[in-house]
């Protein structure tokens, strides 16, 4: 049962990880988790607003670090741009579906804690599948150059997060 759970936390490491890297958006942890108590829809807890704020200034910082690092070219900006969207639009449903279940986690059981995670980790699948596509265009639209600089980039942070793990 360890060398199970120790398995799926490998795994769920590197979906973070991924995740991380184009959402910026953790799983777990943070500012969002400590709530004890869902804010009203009309007057959303402060820090919550603070953190969203946080967040979606750490998505566009990212944004901004990739795009340089990718050498993004006018001719490809159309193609970033939808990539950019989507990372956009993936940290904010990410943002969204971590306060959700954040703002329960106190009062679930177990078995809802796993069920509320796993509704986290399909909408990052979900996330994914949307992401991959606009990346795929924008890829196909590079030099070979810059292919294998954004394969350096990709695998750059992946070789990190391993080494912290």
């Amino acid at each position: 049962m360890i060398q199970f759970i120790s398995r799926t936390g490998r795994t769920l490491a590197t979906a973070t990880l991924i995740g991380t890297f184009l959402s910026t958006v953790p799983l777990h942890g943070g500012q969002a988790q400590q709530t004890a108590a869902a804010p009203s829809a009309a007057q959303p807890a402060p820090h919550m607003a603070t953190s969203d704020k946080h967040s979606a200034d750490r998505v566009e910082q990212r944004i901004k670090d990739l795009h340089g690092k990718l050498h993004i070219t006018a001719a490809q900006e159309p193609l970033w741009s939808t990539f950019a969207q989507t990372m956009r639009d993936n940290a904010q449903t990410m943002r969204a579906s971590v306060v959700d279940r954040s703002t329960r986690l106190r009062t679930m059981n177990a078995v809802d804690d796993l069920k509320s995670y796993q509704v986290v980790a399909d909408q990052h699948s979900d996330g994914l599948k949307r992401l991959i596509p606009a990346f795929e265009a924008l890829y196909a639209s590079m030099t070979p150059d810059q292919q294998k600089n954004a394969d350096h980039i990709f695998g750059e942070r992946q070789h990190q997060h391993h080494s912290r793990t």
